[in-house]
């Protein structure tokens, strides 16, 4: 008997193919082999939100030759992934290849015993689950579909929204709206370099006449230098001192938003490379399944890491009993598992055929997962007041200031997991010890505005506001930005476009449900009910749809088009007839005012991208900064069609000495030939 094993890649077919015999064969569907038609709405709202499905053409050649497959296997076995998009797509196949009762299994690591395990246990294919991804993708295709002409109409073309990715950028609008508007208050802190015997130490002011000195207590340079002047001819008595051991517990294993997060703080992985390299490490059978939310861990993956931690670091390391994580989300599947190493025995320097970046996640998820049953790092803690007396205004006052200090005294999960950890060691200090002041110091500070995202804290305040779920962080993030309505500055933190601001202001005026955080985190959880069979799809897609379309045509009627034009007294060098300036997805543009009879543009000047450098190809052209459709910057020949000049990157005004091609600007210290086949460097 021959049995047929449908996964959605190639490579997860390979792995599998390892742990199973020649009674089965495994073969890949390549992701999804039906979807909504691309040129159309798609979905019948007027008939209960029936969804027109087809299959894409680049699926139907897959399709025809899995139908030839299922057509010869005694039994066709769906092992797609165990969430919602792949039951969905698990479904999918079912409908296209016509399949009578298929299995189903599900697995949360790609290893022999959990494959064993799930072909023991067969399940059919659960409809919940089918129904809540059938639902989201339908409320997707509606708010994208029914918005994106509107905003065409009444913004400008090109433009598009999506139900959730909309919410993102409001997010970031309103953070940069936020730090537009923030005014710095000053403020100053007070510090004495101190020291006993030979050991010098910082202590900071904390109080004033026992009375706590607030943050922005001291408010200017007059009220400090006034402190510095009381204190200057004050005694230093330690007044107290506290001695302590402190533990720091090692934190959970990972979920998908919080392996995302320190991904980015680590190493600067995108939320989208992130997710890229933890596909191939799951489908390699290097870890469990990389799209969760839930803390759990299996008893077998306890069991080990308890054996390895015991073998490799000795007992003293083991936390001394099996630590289990709960997660606060209630909505989480605790069914599945964090994000863990399939074996934990397998080091990250034991691994083999990892690039660099595949080796530096795993290594992550590895620490993590063996630190979280570790025993907690132990620390000896110093907390001392210091009194500081002083009679030089006249009147007795005094002054506390306060100095911590902190030594690692068993190291505990740190020996794996490193994390970073300030040791400070205050001198040996007893109540009433006299102390030699070395120096005070007044120091200016300045309220600080909130701070733009990065992708660790976009991804955070999606998961903390119920916005999406833990497989559509990535795809939000990378949206938002190929759309450009968000930009990411030199410090790599998200900033809003134009197009972003004015797009945003437009949807919070006219659909304040769609871009409503509490609004779309409760669309997430009438999700979650048709995931559990407490809610029918056909009435979540209603219950959204009416009120909406209603409003929608209400928009239509009441919303003037926005002008995004602005005169200049520039002409056009085709027709000669007055440029104006646009408004377009790809930031301020000149436009000839005859368009579309002429359809001369080019970059606004004052535009970094803009160069007064003629083209070496045609000799006539000036190379400009332009725009690919994804908003990437490269540069060319404004006369093109006629001349298709273009470099990747940005040229400069100078001349190779070697073949007299143009020279670019790779890096801040770093010029180069722009002939690949020079080796001209300066």
């Amino acid at each position: 008997m021959k049995s047929l094993v449908i996964v959605e890649s190639p490579t997860k077919a390979k792995t599998i193919q390892k742990f199973l015999g020649s009674d089965f064969i495994i073969k890949s569907s390549f992701g999804h082999v039906r979807d909504l038609p691309k040129r159309e709405l798609g979905v019948d709202v007027e008939n209960g939100f029936q969804p027109k499905y087809v299959i894409p053409t680049k699926a139907k050649k897959v399709v025809a030759e899995l139908k030839k497959e299922s057509a010869k296997a005694d039994t066709t076995i769906l092992a797609t992934d165990e969430d919602r998009e792949g039951e969905s797509i698990a479904w999918h196949l079912q409908e296209a290849l016509k399949l009578k009762d298929p299995q189903r299994i599900v697995f949360h690591e790609i290893t022999k015993p959990a494959i064993e395990k799930a072909l023991e246990k067969p399940r059919h294919i659960d409809m919940n689950l089918v129904d809540a991804q059938q639902a989201r993708r339908i409320l997707d295709r509606i708010v994208g579909y029914k918005i994106s002409p509107f905003l065409w109409k009444k913004v400008a073309k090109g433009l598009s929204a999506g139900r959730v990715q909309s919410v993102a950028v409001r997010l970031v609008v309103e953070r940069e709206r936020e730090i537009e508007k923030f005014v710095p208050t000053e403020y100053w802190s007070i510090e004495a370099l101190l020291k006993k015997l030979d050991k010098k130490f910082n202590a900071l002011l904390i109080k004033k006449d026992d009375k706590p000195v607030e943050k922005l207590e001291i408010k200017n340079k007059n009220e400090a230098d006034k402190i510095l002047q009381d204190l200057n001819s004050a005694d230093y008595i330690v007044e107290s001192v506290e001695k302590k051991e402190t533990k720091r517990y090692p934190a959970p294993p990972f979920t998908t938003s919080t392996l995302q997060q320190a991904s980015w703080q680590r190493f600067k992985f995108s939320a989208k490379m992130t997710m890229s390299l933890a596909q191939r490490l799951y489908e390699e059978g290097n870890i469990t399944y990389h799209r969760t939310d839930s803390l759990n861990l299996s008893e077998m993956s306890l069991g080990e890491a308890q054996n390895f931690i015991t073998e490799k670091y000795g007992q003293n390391y083991w936390a001394g009993k099996i630590v289990k994580y709960k997660t606060k989300d209630k909505g989480a599947q605790e069914a599945h598992e964090a994000i863990r190493p399939a074996y934990a025995d397998k080091t990250p320097e034991s691994l083999k055929g990892l690039d660099a970046r595949q080796l530096k996640l795993y290594t992550l998820i590895w620490q993590r997962f063996i630190a979280c049953q570790m025993a907690p790092a132990i620390f000896d803690s110093v907390l001392t007041d210091i009194k500081a007396r002083s009679t030089s205004s006249g009147q007795a006052e005094s002054y506390t200031f306060r100095a911590n200090g902190q030594t690692v005294k068993f190291d505990g999960f740190l020996k794996v997991y490193p994390t970073k950890t300030e040791e400070t060691e205050l001198p040996d200090l007893e109540k009433n010890d006299k102390l030699d002041l070395l120096k005070l110091n007044s120091v200016q500070h300045f309220t600080e505005p909130p701070a733009r995202y990065t992708e660790a804290s976009l991804v955070k305040i999606l998961e903390k506001h119920g916005i999406g779920r833990p497989s559509t962080y990535a795809p939000i993030i990378s949206t938002i930005q190929d759309r450009n309505y968000v930009s990411k500055n030199d410090q790599k933190r998200f900033f809003p476009s134009e197009m972003g601001i004015i797009v945003n202001d437009v949807l919070v005026k006219n659909f304040p449900e769609i871009v409503d955080v509490d609004f779309t985190a409760k669309m997430e959880k009438e999700l979650d009910e048709v995931a559990d069979g407490k809610d029918t799809w056909e009435k979540t897609c209603k219950d959204f749809y009416k009120p909406f379309a209603k409003n929608l045509e209400e928009k239509y009627k009441e919303v003037v088009k926005s002008d995004l034009i602005k005169k200049t007294d520039k002409v056009c060098p085709k027709c000669g007839a007055p440029l104006i300036e646009r408004l377009g997805r790809f930031g301020r543009f000149y436009a000839c005012s005859k368009f579309p009879e002429c359809k001369h543009t080019e970059s606004v000047e004052g535009d970094p991208d803009t160069l007064n450098i003629t083209c070496p190809k045609c000799k006539e052209g000036k190379i400009t900064g332009k725009r690919t459709r994804k908003g990437k910057t490269f540069y060319g020949c404004d006369r093109f069609p006629k001349c298709d000049f273009a470099l990747w990157d940005k040229p400069i005004n100078e001349f190779c000495p070697k073949c007299d091609s143009l020279l670019i600007q790779k890096s801040k210290n770093k010029i180069k030939c722009s002939n690949k086949e020079c080796d001209y460097v300066k």
